[in-house]
């Protein structure tokens, strides 16, 4: 059956595309007694510091000040920093939205996570459960369950390597020969051309590009109460990064529905005359 239905995948970066903040704001800067400010501070004084990954930077803050104040950084304890994520106006009931638009149109919807963020925290999120697959950072642990090394970071550029994954269907994070495999268009599980990318920001523009120069498309979201954030999702519509920069509001009357439901029109239209053209 899967064959028969083209499968479109939605893939969302995280932090200021699905969540107004970064989500270790949501519990885990307050847990070690810190402003947001204060801690992302502390982050780029590392990273600037030791000429270092901002991504491992922030990881390693993390670890050094849950030490500090007697957290025990398990995975259950991240997911329940994960619990009181904010979300945008209509994200817990897009994923049924768009699910069921799809399945009306003939179309398999799969959603995904690619973000800079913790997949630890992700998996303690109220929408956990609609993603097919989370890319994301996490920790190693050691055998009392405790993180203690970092296990995967996630920055702009490796962000790009999930997308390739996603298109042949492979979900490990340590494979580096299946994804490098040669694999024809027509065997691929998801091609680009069926992907639909939502980014917040400029660590997104890898992933944007990509997904636009192999025939996908390309979303800048924006919180719609953040002047800084709308110019930004403008400059990446101006510079060609994105064909579209709509408000991060996910609502059935939204423009973000709007251009989704309208691309899914177009994939089946594309797959319907592919099929004719056989």
């Amino acid at each position: 059956m899967e064959k028969k239905r083209p499968i479109v995948a939605l893939i969302y970066d995280f932090d200021g595309t699905l969540s107004p903040g970064n989500m270790q704001e949501f519990g885990f800067i307050q847990a070690v007694g810190k402003t947001a400010d204060e801690f992302w501070r502390m982050s780029d004084s590392i990273a600037i510091g030791q000429d270092a990954s901002n991504v491992l930077s922030y990881m390693k803050l993390m670890y050094d000040e849950a030490k500090k104040n007697g957290i025990r950084l398990r995975r259950e304890e991240f997911r329940r920093f994960g619990q009181d994520i904010q979300l945008f106006d209509g994200v817990r009931e897009w994923f049924r939205l768009v699910n069921d638009y799809g399945r009306a149109r003939g179309v398999k919807i799969e959603h995904y996570i690619n973000s800079s963020g913790l997949k630890e925290i992700i998996e303690g999120s109220p929408i956990a459960h609609e993603f097919k697959h989370v890319f994301a950072g996490t920790f190693i642990y050691d055998a009392e369950g405790e993180a203690e090394w970092p296990g995967i970071a996630v920055d702009y550029t490796a962000k790009t390597q999930f997308l390739f994954k996603i298109s042949k269907g492979i979900f490990s994070a340590r494979d580096n020969k299946q994804v490098n495999a040669s694999m024809a268009e027509d065997k691929k599980r998801i091609p680009f051309s069926h992907m639909i990318y939502f980014g917040d920001g400029d660590t997104d523009v890898p992933c944007m590009k990509i997904v636009g120069m192999f025939g996908g498309h390309s979303i800048a979201v924006y919180d719609p109460g953040n002047e800084r954030k709308k110019a930004t999702a403008a400059k990446l519509k101006h510079q060609g990064r994105v064909t579209f920069a709509v408000p991060a509001v996910y609502t059935p009357d939204a423009p973000a529905f709007r251009v989704v439901t309208a691309i899914i029109d177009k994939i089946k239209a594309d797959s319907v005359l592919a099929r004719l053209s056989k």
